[in-house]
């Protein structure tokens, strides 16, 4: 047991001791997470710029969907309604 302990525990991360690399490796992690964060707001934006200029530009109407007879996909089918209710399955 005390070896497994052992080889987990080498692997921990703890905080560091020394008040100014404690101070240096929190300023890092919130560098890290702003610069996440703006490259998020970026991407984004850049996503939302590009669909804008598109419909703009005329890159055509892709918000329609196609509609199925005039592509000759349609598919024929019979239903039946059920009114018996012991055949209605239970929520």
């Amino acid at each position: 047991m005390s070896m497994f302990h052992a080889r987990w525990t080498t692997f921990e991360l703890r905080k560091p001791r020394h008040p100014i690399l404690r101070v240096a490796c929190a300023v890092f992690g919130l560098l890290l997470l702003a610069g996440l964060l703006v490259l998020g707001l970026v991407v984004g934006t850049l996503m939302l710029t590009f669909t804008l200029a598109r419909r703009l530009l005329g890159g055509g109407n892709h918000s329609t969907p196609v509609n199925p007879t005039s592509a000759g996909t349609v598919i024929e089918g019979d239903y039946s309604v059920v009114s018996d209710r012991s055949r209605i399955l239970p929520h």
